[in-house]
């Protein structure tokens, strides 16, 4: 898809490997040295660099160790060799100022895991167009590619199914595809289009399902392991105050009781 873009607009391609920059600075450099009419890719954006957990808090400090420790060491070093570019450098990189400098530039993220990423990254005027599953008038689209057909009896079938269910343009057009010759290679390749989103709608509400009864098993097992250690504190405070009793029976002594009513 990117290629295509690319030679519809005659635009230059840009592949950026942010884990091979080694900062903000190094990452500016490479925007200013861009040309103009260019596609900037950077792919697997949520495997790229730990955009994620930038905002949350950090974890606790280790002890500190000995700086005489070679595995210490050893790891202090390849920390040093890892890209410090940060979130805040990669939004600057995309719209702030220095993203000015040059005009018709286009910036393409793929990704698997859209719900990973940070929501100041994919918010509304910095990501303009999201790519995502097909619908019918894209396949309409597609259909006039591959079959050079504008309608059909079936298209309305295949409307509503797809309304329904997720599917990308690639699965599609893999299914407009004649595979092989027939008198009327137009409504094989639908068919087969429909019977692969009937079971792709199907998959999907296995998997579903299957997501649903792990929740229900997963909220039984913590239902049931907060019921087990509220018994096992009830236990254990049955044990202290019979412990407590006995011990008043063996001293003779009433224990005095605070205000707050704990046996001291």
């Amino acid at each position: 898809m990117i290629a295509a873009m690319a030679n519809l607009l005659n635009y230059d391609i840009y592949d950026v490997e942010l884990t091979s920059v080694k900062d903000n600075t190094e990452l500016r450099k490479l925007l200013i040295e861009m040309t103009s009419k260019s596609i900037i890719v950077i792919e697997d954006i949520d495997c790229s660099l730990d955009l994620t957990g930038q905002r949350k808090k950090k974890k606790e400090e280790e002890k500190e160790e000995s700086n005489d420790d070679p595995l210490l060491m050893k790891g202090k070093e390849n920390e040093s060799k890892e890209s410090k570019v940060t979130l805040s450098g990669l939004l600057n990189f995309i719209d702030g100022l220095w993203s000015a400098c040059e005009e018709e530039r286009l910036i393409v993220f793929t990704t698997n895991h859209v719900e990973k990423l940070d929501l100041a990254l994919i918010r509304r005027g910095r990501m303009d167009i999201e790519l995502s599953y097909c619908c019918f008038e894209a396949f309409k689209v597609l259909a006039k590619n591959y079959l050079d057909i504008d309608s059909h009896n079936l298209f309305p079938s295949i409307e509503r199914l797809l309304g329904e269910t997720n599917m990308t343009p690639a699965d599609v057009a893999e299914n407009l595809m004649p595979k092989s010759i027939t008198d009327d290679p137009e409504t094989a390749c639908l068919e087969d289009l429909i019977q692969a989103i009937e079971t792709a709608k199907e998959e999907a509400r296995v998997k579903a399902e299957k997501e649903a009864k792990e929740k229900e098993e997963e909220e039984e097992r913590m239902k049931t392991e907060k019921e087990a250690k509220e018994k096992e504190e009830a236990a254990g405070e049955v044990k202290e105050k019979e412990m407590t009793e006995e011990k008043v029976k063996e001293n003779g002594v009433v224990p005095a009781v605070k205000e707050n009513g704990v046996v001291s």
